[in-house]
C-alpha cells in the first residue's frame, strides 16, 4: 500500500511540474467575437475549439483583453500538442533554455521532458485549463490556474488535479513559455 502510495505521488509531482494545466468543461467553440462601437461583430481570431483534448473553464472569454486571450490561446495550443504528442508544436511554444521543476524536485531540460512525451512515458489524454488568471504586463506574463489531467504517467493511469504557473515571453511578436 505505502508503494502505490508513493508512486502516485511521485508521479502527481512530475506532473505538475511538467504541464500545469487543468480541465473541466469546454468554452464557447467558435471564435472570440467582439462588438464593436458601430454595433458590428468582429473576430478576435482565437477559435479554442480547435483544441478537441483541451477545456477551458471558470472564465468568461468575452472579458479578457487581446494580450490575455493571445497567452490563453498559446497555453491551449501548447496542451493540446501535449496531447497529440507533437513535439514540433511544443519546441515552437516553450524557450530552448526552458527547465521543468516538478515538486519532487527532480528537474528536467526542455528535450527531457519532450522526449518523455515522445515515447509514451507522459502521455496526456485530455488537459484542461480551470480558473485561470492572466496577468499581462508588457511584454511579460504570468497565467496562474488549477490543473486536471487524465494521464498515464510512467505506467500509473489517472486524473491529477493540481495548481500550476505557466510564465509567458513576448519574442518577436509570439508569446512563448519561459523561465520565471
Amino acid at each position: 500500500m505505502k508503494r502505490g502510495f508513493l508512486t502516485l505521488t511521485v508521479i502527481g509531482c512530475l506532473l505538475t511540474g511538467a504541464c500545469s494545466s487543468g480541465q473541466a468543461g469546454k468554452p464557447e467553440a467558435g471564435p472570440i467575437a467582439e462588438t464593436t462601437e458601430e454595433g458590428a461583430t468582429s473576430t478576435m481570431g482565437y477559435d479554442f475549439g480547435e483544441f478537441p483534448n483541451v477545456n477551458v473553464t471558470g472564465i468568461d472569454l468575452a472579458f479578457l483583453s487581446d494580450e490575455e486571450l493571445s497567452v490563453l490561446y498559446v497555453q491551449a495550443k501548447y496542451c493540446q500538442a501535449m496531447t497529440d504528442a507533437d513535439i514540433e508544436i511544443m519546441r515552437e511554444l516553450v524557450s530552448e533554455d526552458k527547465t521543468f521543476t516538478h515538486m519532487s524536485g527532480l528537474q528536467q531540460t526542455r528535450e527531457e521532458y519532450f522526449a518523455d512525451v515522445a515515447d509514451g512515458s507522459l502521455n496526456y489524454f485530455t488537459i484542461g485549463i480551470a480558473d485561470p488568471v492572466i496577468m499581462v504586463d508588457g511584454d511579460m506574463a504570468q497565467l496562474t490556474y488549477t490543473s486536471v489531467l487524465n494521464a498515464n504517467a510512467y505506467g500509473a493511469r489517472g486524473t491529477f488535479r493540481m495548481k500550476g504557473t505557466h510564465h509567458y515571453e513576448k519574442r518577436d511578436g509570439a508569446w512563448i513559455i519561459v523561465n520565471p
